[in-house]
């Protein structure tokens, strides 16, 4: 009988529950969340925010605990105008940022003039090449126009297979249109990949943040 009354009083007229029924009203009090079937879950596990930054680097943390990795680059205003931003990594025990990279790229476009287009993009791939893999180009430097998006990276820590990664970037170029630029490859090395560098082509990283997850399966 007490269940049913306290039920009762919980329900509006119109059989609705009413706010106080729920305990945590509040996302800022909710203590846990119940696994979504099929899903997963990003860890976030740094945080770097670039202040005039030659290049930003992630030295720790990429290691066997995640089978893939997130990184999210978030208004990356370069120094310089119509410059490429985009990484590089350190197999465990090198230097220098120069793995073996093999990839491929193609981006669409809208100008602010209405020109559009689909492009492959031929001179940013990469055939057994050492040099940084571009996620974005043509990044545009005045005071409003950055770039922004994602590099996933799998299985970092094998010692068996290759290590592949996707990007997507929505950028502001400097022909002032919206670009989106989808690329991908691999890492041709069977070493772990530990370290992780993101730079522009030219000049520093004037402002932006890059943060770093690891993905839980469920």
């Amino acid at each position: 009988m007490s269940i049913a009354l306290s039920l009762g009083n919980n329900l509006t007229t119109g059989g609705i529950f009413k706010p106080t029924a729920v305990n945590n009203t509040s996302v800022n009090n909710v203590t846990d969340f119940a696994s979504i079937a099929g899903g997963s879950t990003l860890v976030l596990l740094s945080t770097q925010t670039a202040s005039a930054s030659a290049s930003i680097s992630f030295t720790t943390g990429i290691d066997s605990t995640y089978d893939e990795y997130v990184f999210k680059f978030i208004n990356c205003h370069p120094q310089t105008d119509d410059v490429a931003f985009g990484f590089q990594a350190n197999a465990s025990g090198q230097t220098g940022f120069n793995e073996t990279i093999t990839s491929t790229s193609f981006y669409a476009y809208h100008t602010e003039a209405d020109a559009t287009g689909l492009t492959y993009f031929a001179n940013y791939d990469q055939a057994q090449g050492t040099g940084y893999h571009w996620t974005s180009v043509h990044v545009g430097g005045q005071a409003d126009e950055q770039c922004s998006g994602t590099v996933h990276l799998f299985n970092p820590s094998s010692t068996t297979y290759v290590k592949h990664f996707i990007c997507s970037s929505p950028t502001y170029d400097a022909d002032n249109g919206s670009y989106n630029y989808y690329t991908a490859g691999y890492f041709n090395t069977t070493s772990a990949l530990t370290e992780i560098d993101f730079k522009f082509s030219s000049g520093n990283i004037d402002d932006g943040i890059i943060k770093m997850y690891g993905v839980v399966k469920s």
